[in-house]
Order: structure tokens, then sequence, then C-alpha cells
């Protein structure tokens, strides 16, 4: 286990697929005692209504948390569309590379005795602490240092340290950089989706894997297949039923999930029974940034993989082991 923390806390803190280098190097040259005056004002800063340490500590709670929804707030326009259209697994990793955990995470915020701001970042398998400096004002833009450790490093050896920059639009605080880095989302959005399209694809597969397993358990305890996955999925009251067995997540029974849309088309007349057959299929939502291989299940149980170009696949593509 503690080789596990050595090891998410030795990654590098930049968002190597999500942001574009700058040019401010002269940050790099920010003296200690510039620093240590910025810390000294972060008591009184942190008390003005939606002060620059106040967003980023709603920043890093979010990302935490893993909660999209809190974390768009706090980017600029220009990157909160770029953001919306990013996939949800996307996003999600996005946020990891904030608080340096896989998991979501429960956040708790505290001050320390002068005055910094301090979060944890709390999952099961091990807890980061972020202590927020004072923010250095720079008319509309702030610069607030950051120490990043796991709390079980006592020594500090590990520790990451980071300047992170805000932006005030339109009167309230916004995530500018991180480090060096231009947080610039639009700039590699497509990028970042081609890193993660493996992911989504290999979740396609999966995905159609558990609607299999759905259908024939649907099919062993009422004798006949489902009409739809609607039938599938968790009733809105009371216990499951034939109408809602309750198989698969509210998602996959709507028929999309993680940037894919899934079909399911029973082969033949009759639904009765073991000699009923169904297909599977599988295509992205959107063409190049979800995925690019439509994947189909045959009538009888075989996989087969393709890219269409985003239309749905058939049994004549090639088969995946």
């Amino acid at each position: 286990m503690r080789s596990q923390k050595t090891k998410i806390l030795g990654r590098i803190f930049f968002l190597v697929c999500a942001v574009l280098l700058t040019a401010a190097n002269g940050l790099s040259q920010e003296s200690s005692s510039k620093l240590a005056e910025s810390a000294a004002n972060v008591a009184s800063e942190t008390t003005t209504t939606g002060g620059p340490s106040l967003a980023l500590k709603a920043v890093l709670s979010a990302a935490c948390s893993q909660n999209q929804t809190d974390f768009a707030r706090f980017l600029t326009a220009r990157n909160k569309e770029a953001f919306s259209r990013m996939t949800p697994a996307a996003r999600v990793s996005l946020m990891k590379r904030f608080v340096l955990l896989n998991e979501p995470g429960k956040a708790t915020a505290s001050t320390n005795p002068v005055g910094r701001l301090i979060l944890r970042c709390e999952t099961p398998d091990v807890t980061t602490e972020m202590q927020i400096g004072g923010a250095d004002l720079r008319d509309n833009m702030a610069f607030l240092p950051m120490d990043l450790r796991d709390t079980t490093d006592t020594t500090g050896v590990n520790t990451h340290q980071i300047t992170m920059g805000m932006v005030r639009e339109d009167g309230e605080w916004k995530l500018l950089s991180l480090g060096l880095l231009l947080l610039d989302l639009p700039s590699l959005e497509v990028e970042w989706d081609a890193a993660e399209m493996d992911a989504t694809e290999r979740g396609a597969i999966e995905a159609l894997k558990k609607i299999a397993d759905a259908v024939e358990a649907y099919r062993n305890k009422n004798s006949r297949l489902p009409e739809s996955l609607a039938n599938l999925g968790p009733p809105l009251h009371g216990p499951a039923n034939a109408a809602a067995a309750g198989l698969l997540d509210s998602d996959l029974a709507t028929g999309m999930k993680n940037g894919y849309a899934f079909r399911y088309v029973i082969v033949g007349a009759s639904t009765l029974g073991a000699p009923a057959k169904y297909e599977l299929a599988a295509t992205p939502l959107r063409y190049g940034r979800t995925g690019r291989r439509s994947f189909f299940r045959d009538s009888n149980g075989g996989l087969h993989a393709a890219d269409r170009q985003g239309a749905v696949g058939s049994e004549t593509d090639p088969k995946v082991d």
C-alpha cells in the first residue's frame, strides 16, 4: 500500500494532455520573501467573498469528489465550453490530476495556525493534503503557492510545490494555469478525447457483455427475451419485475453510456424460450471523439468490430477475440 501511495504522489503534477505551454518563465523566479509575504496575507484574502483562495479551494474540492458540475463553475467560459464537449471519462481524468487520486474522495477544509487554507481529500486508500498560500494579486490575475503531500509523509520528502493561477472573469475567479502551464482545453480537446478513445471503446465492449448477461438472466427468469433494454433497467418504485428487472443501470437501460449508443434487436418473430435470438450493437455517439469503432454482437454471441464512420456494425465485420 505504501509503495502504491508513493507511486501516486510521484506522478508529475502537470496536465500533459490538457494544457498549453506559456512563456511565463518569470513566475518561477518569484522570490521566497514575496511568497512569505503572500502567505502572511492569506487570512485576510480568504475572508473576501469570492477571493481567489476560496475559489481554488472550491476547485480542488470539486476535483476531489469528481463533481463535474462544480468543477466546471471555475473554468473560464472558453474552457467550460470545451469541458462540456469532453467525454465523461475525459472530464474525470482531468479532475484526477488536480488531487493525484484515482478514486473520488471526501474533501474537508480547515486553516492552520498561520492562516493557510488546508484542504484534505480522503479516499479509502490514501489521503492527500493541499495547503494554499496567500494570493499574489496582479490586476485581474492571482497566483497562489500550493503544497501537495500525502498525509502519511511526515518528513515532506515527496511534497509537491505548485503555483496555481487564477483569473477574474465577469467578477468571479476562474482557473488560469497550473504551474507554468496555461489551462487551455479547446486547443487540445480533440487530442484529449483521442487519448481516452481506447478506454471508451473498451468500455463499450464491457457494456455489450453486461447487456448480454442481463438479457440471459432475464430469459432464465421469465422464459422469454425482454422486449427492450428498458425492461432490464431499475424499477422506479417497488421491487424488480418483468417490466423493470433491475439488471442494468439506468444509463445502459436507456441505450447510452460513456460516449456510445447501444441497440438491442430481437431476431425472428419469437421471443420465447432458449431458441429465441437477439443482436446487440454499440456505435460511437460522436465519431472520432468518443470512439472510432462500431461493435456488433451477432445472434450466436460472436463479437465484431470495424471503423464504420459512426454507422452500425454487422456480422460481416472482423471478429474481436
